[in-house]
Parts: structure tokens; C-alpha cells; sequence
């Protein structure tokens, strides 16, 4: 099954309503400079130089001015023009000029006209403009011309389009649905992680409750890949260049690679990806095809220079933590370790709350090592695998590793959108360039198999996800606080004291909040905290020896006894619940 492409009256709709966000700036700032302006997946943008900085403020003016635009139902003209007329139409415009220097000789150069407007494109383009029913311009940001940052800093405006204005006005309520669970923003109000300028961009310093937080998923992850078979490594951050010469990283990957420290008068590299190391680990004894299955795991920390106009929060960083494996095994164990780790990989996200998943076959990228003849029987395995487990899927055309074909798992969240998280990535290529071996049960070496395979991702990626899923209410067993105990006066301290005694023997998470506060300003705090359960201690709980439950659904119950508070809690963690129940 091939991807599903953008539905192309869509595409084309919102790419002619670039071109008129394009005719309204410059309409209104005149001497703008014109980049790009394609469609996209959300809506439209175009990329500017302006005379001046753009401020939101400035989006409804243009806003309306396109507004005129399509109102006038101007025609979209195409002609087809020669090189030469190209560059006198844009004399002036020095993105345009170097786009059309990068169009082959021989082939047609069209233009587009929409009234006293013209563009370098090749379309195509609605009829006339009046056929852009509904749009909405979004935003601005800055745009590196081609994504070099070594040029020049361009304005992109941002909009969307729809057929109908019912349909943007739900995208519109989903955007702003969108930007209450950015993780971005919750963080500011949940305290999770800094991004200091000091340290670097990409890089992130996690913060007590992302610790606790961590820590939970981490020791739930170990236990879970012990139980599965896998046995963990450990491996150093840096490298020799000649272990990333063999594994074809430095021809493959250099890009984004850090710069290599020279120690010794040899080049080291801190690491990109955890598998050369785990290969070392296996050449460094005779291996048996007694021995595997090798399932090893790793929660190994990688460095990927990244260009600073991509960074993106807890998405997309330069420092991150990959819980990593790599099976080892023979080619007749090959389907069934494949198979295990997708039954592996659905069971630890469903765990997590995740239920709703898209598969991709990706094949061969343009950059690539090994024969089409491997890569062919590579990607024939794992849709062999896939189609026995009656799992659909699409095919995400030269979306492989370099080193070969790979299935990805992406998630969706509570508001419908894919992740890129689960990779299964099948490789016949550095058992051969680091001539790895066993010894088969005829006393012949043979090479073996490798899957290469990270299930949450990273944590950084996977932490993102977490907090705008469940919009930073995290559910009760990974929640760095899950019990908030406040006493309403001093005199209800010791009691107060007692219970989160009580509870932190039992192993839950406390915070006994003995503030010289009012309990309103106690109990709002947790509830911004996000906190699961708030438990209320004045007078009549003392004399009872009872609680009175605030749950942060809204919920309350009152006289609930310890025991009884201990039951749901232990129900609530053991049973992986959003939400504790009384």
C-alpha cells in the first residue's frame, strides 16, 4: 500500500493561497524580496525578505488584503516563458533568479500571473482565486533560505486552507487544542526540564519531577526487557574515527556527526548511534549458534548535530537517550525475532496508554550501501512478517536506514497525530563490515543477522509525547508526585505527618505541603501541579482517623480511611490508570 498523498484539490487550493498571501505582502511592503511558497501537509507558507520585521499584528492586515484579492476572482494565467524573459521579470528578485539557475536546461519555465502579480512556478493552481473558500493566516517565524543557516534569514508566514469554513473552524479549535498541551508551554507551568542558552541548543537538563518521572519508566523498561530476554550493555560516549569508518557512519552520516577531539594524535568521535559498540561486544569472543538469539539493550545517550533552525523543545534535540537494542541471530531465527519485537513493542505501548498505531515499510533511501539484491530480500522479510500477523501498513518509499530497510510504528496521541517513535530496522551490512561470525552447528562460520531496534525512540521524543498526550496530567504510576497531603493549620501537621509516613512506606511518591498557606492556595497549587490525589487534613479527619480525597478529575469523597486509600492507589498503579478511582 502506497502513502496516502494530501488530497490534490486540497494541495492545489492551498498552494494558490500562498501565492495570494505572496501578492498581498507585496502590495503592502513594497521592495519584498519573494523566497518559496508551497503547500504543506497543515496549510501553505511563504518565505519573505522584507524591509522590515513582521509582528502578528501585521497578519490580519495582510490578511484582509488577500481577502480583497480573492474577492476580485482574479484568473491564475500559466505561461510558458523562455530564460531569458525569466530573468527580466525578476530582475529584482534575487531567490527567484537563483531558483531558476538550479531548473535543468531544456526543460519549460512557467509563470504564473494573478492579476499585476506574477510567480516563478510550476504549479498547478485553482482556476481562479475566488476558489480559495475559506483560509487563515497562523503565524511567523524565521526561515534560513534552503534551510542553510550560512544564508540569509527569511520571514515565513504560515496559514492554512480548507474547502468549507466549517472545516477551519475545527482545525482552528484543534490548533488551540494543540497549543494548550505544547510541552513547551506546560513546562513553564510543571517545571520538567530547562534548555539553558549557556549550555547549547539541543540540549536538555531534566529537572526533579522529570527525574522521578524518568526513573519510573527506566526501571519499568529494564524489567520489562529482562523478562523479554534481552541482557543490557553499557558503552562509552566516544569513539575512534576507524571504528566509524568501518560501520560507515563517516560516509554515511558525517553530516551530522560532531566534529572529531583529537586524543592522542587520533581522531575520536563522541557516538552518533550505540550499535558499533555492541558489535564489538559480540567479536570479542567466538560466538556459537548455541549462543543465539543475542538480544542486548541499551539505554545509551547519542549526540546528533542538528541544525539550530530544527530544534524543537523535548522533539528535536542534539543530546538524547535511545533505548536501543540489537538482536543478533541466524537467518532462520530472523521472522520470529522480528515478529517478538513488534508483539513486544505494542504491549509496551499500550502499557504507557497508547493504543492506536500506523506501520511503514521503509525502503531503500537514495543514500544507501549493500545491493538491491540485499536490500530487495531484506524489506521481503519484514513484509513477510507483517503480512502473517494480518498487520496492515503503508510504504514509506526511501524512508530506510542507510544500512537497510526498517519497519516504523507511529503512535497516535489524544489528538490524532502520528509519531515517529518504534523503529525495527533490519541489517546486512555491518555483520559484513565488521566481519562478524558464528559458528554454525556444521563447525562452519556463518555471518550472522542483525536487527537493529529502539522501541520508545528516545526519551527526550517519547517525554514530549507523554506530556502533550496526557496534557501534563501524568497517569497516577508515573506521576512524580501522586499524593499531595494538605493539612489545613498546624495543629493537623502531625497527623498530616503520619499519613505521608504511611504512604511513602507503602512506595508512592508524596509531598506533604506544610506551607504557612491557606488550604484553597495548598489545593490549587496541586491541582496546577496536576497532581492526582489531594488528601485534605483538618479537624474531622483527625477525629475519624479518616481523609477527605480531592482527585484532580474534580472528584471528592470524604471519610475514606487509609486502607481504603491504599486499595484504590495500589488498583490505580497496578492497572496502569490515568486516573486514580475511589
Amino acid at each position: 500500500m502506497a502513502n496516502e498523498p494530501i488530497d490534490q484539490q486540497l494541495a492545489m487550493m492551498r498552494h494558490s493561497a500562498a501565492h495570494v498571501l505572496a501578492h498581498a505582502v507585496t502590495a503592502l511592503f513594497p521592495g519584498t524580496k519573494l523566497g518559496i511558497g508551497p503547500s504543506i501537509e497543515t496549510g501553505f507558507y511563504y518565505d519573505f525578505e522584507l524591509p522590515r520585521a513582521l509582528v502578528p499584528e501585521d497578519l490580519p492586515l495582510i490578511e484582509a488584503k488577500m481577502a480583497e484579492i480573492v474577492k476580485q476572482n482574479l484568473p491564475f494565467v500559466k505561461e510558458t516563458v523562455s530564460r531569458a524573459e525569466v530573468e527580466k521579470i525578476f530582475a529584482g528578485q534575487p531567490y527567484k533568479l537563483e531558483v531558476l539557475a538550479d531548473l535543468p536546461e531544456g526543460e519549460d519555465i512557467t509563470i504564473y500571473r494573478d492579476g499585476d502579480f506574477v510567480d516563478l512556478c510550476r504549479g498547478p493552481h485553482v482556476s481562479h482565486t475566488a476558489r480559495i473558500k475559506a483560509f487563515k493566516l497562523l503565524s511567523i517565524a524565521g526561515a534560513y533560505w534552503r534551510g542553510d543557516e550560512k544564508r540569509p534569514m527569511l520571514q515565513r508566514i504560515y496559514g492554512t486552507a480548507f474547502p468549507t469554513k466549517a472545516e477551519l473552524e475545527e482545525y482552528l479549535k484543534k490548533l488551540e487544542e494543540l497549543e494548550a498541551r505544547d510541552h513547551r508551554k506546560l513546562n513553564k507551568q510543571l517545571d520538567l526540564f530547562a534548555t539553558p542558552e549557556e549550555l547549547g541548543g539541543g540540549l536538555i537538563i531534566y529537572g526533579p519531577k522529570a527525574g522521578r518521572i524518568r526513573t519510573t519508566v527506566e526501571e519499568f523498561w529494564r524489567r520489562e526487557h529482562y523478562d523479554a530476554g534481552y541482557e543490557i550493555l553499557y558503552s562509552p560516549h566516544i569513539g575512534r574515527g576507524t571504528l566509524w569508518e568501518t560501520s560507515g557512519h563517516l560516509a554515511n552520516y558525517k553530516d551530522i556527526m560532531y566534529s572529531p577531539m583529537d586524543i592522542d594524535g587520533q581522531d575520536y568521535y563522541v557516538k552518533p548511534m550505540n550499535c558499533p559498540f555492541h558489535i564489538l561486544y559480540y567479536k570479542s569472543q567466538t560466538r556459537s549458534y548455541r549462543d543465539l538469539p543475542l538480544r542486548w539493550c541499551e539505554l545509551g545517550t547519542v549526540y546528533r548535530y542538528e541544525r539550530s533552525g530544527v530544534l524543537t523543545g523535548l522533539l528535536r534535540v542534539r543530546g538524547f537517550t535511545q533505548d536501543d537494542a540489537h538482536i543478533f541471530c541466524t537467518p532462520e531465527q530472523m521472522e520470529s525475532e522480528i515478529a517478538e519485537v513488534i508483539r513486544f513493542s505494542f504491549h509496551i505501548w499500550q502499557t504507557f496508554g497508547f493504543k492506536d498505531y500506523q506501520l511503514y515499510l521503509a525502503t531503500r533511501p537514495e543514500k544507501a550501501i549493500g545491493t538491491e539484491e540485499q536490500w530487495q530480500k531484506a524489506a521481503d522479510v519484514l513484509r513477510k512478517v507483517m503480512d502473517a500477523q494480518g498487520l496492515k501498513y503503508k510504504i514509506d518509499e526511501g524512508g530506510g536506514a542507510f544500512y537497510g530497510p526498517k519497519i516504523d510504528l507511529k503512535v497516535k496521541d489524544a489528538l490524532g497525530r502520528e509519531w515517529q517513535m518504534t523503529t525495527i530496522q533490519f541489517d546486512f551490512n555491518l555483520p559484513e563490515r565488521f566481519n562478524m561470525v558464528y559458528v554454525g552447528a556444521d563447525g562452519q562460520e556463518h555471518r550472522p543477522y542483525m536487527v537493529h531496534r529502539a522501541l520508545l525512540g528516545s526519551w527526550e521524543r517519547f517525554f514530549g509525547l507523554l506530556i502533550e498526550h496526557y496534557a501534563g496530567a501524568f497517569p497516577v504510576w508515573l506521576h512524580p508526585v501522586q499524593v499531595a497531603v494538605l493539612p489545613i493549620s498546624d495543629r493537623h501537621l502531625e497527623y498530616a505527618g503520619n499519613l505521608t509516613r504511611e504512604l511513602k512506606a507503602a512506595g508512592y511518591r508524596v509531598n506533604l505541603d506544610d506551607r504557612s498557606e491557606t488550604i484553597n492556595q495548598k489545593i490549587r497549587q496541586a491541582q496546577l501541579d496536576k497532581i492526582p490525589c489531594m488528601l485534605v487534613i483538618g479537624d474531622k479527619e483527625i477525629e475519624s482517623g479518616t481523609v477527605s480525597v480531592r482527585l484532580r478529575t474534580g472528584e471528592q469523597k470524604f471519610g475514606v480511611t487509609p486502607g481504603k486509600l491504599l486499595e484504590g492507589l495500589n488498583a490505580a498503579v497496578r492497572e496502569r490508570a490515568t486516573n486514580l478511582a475511589l
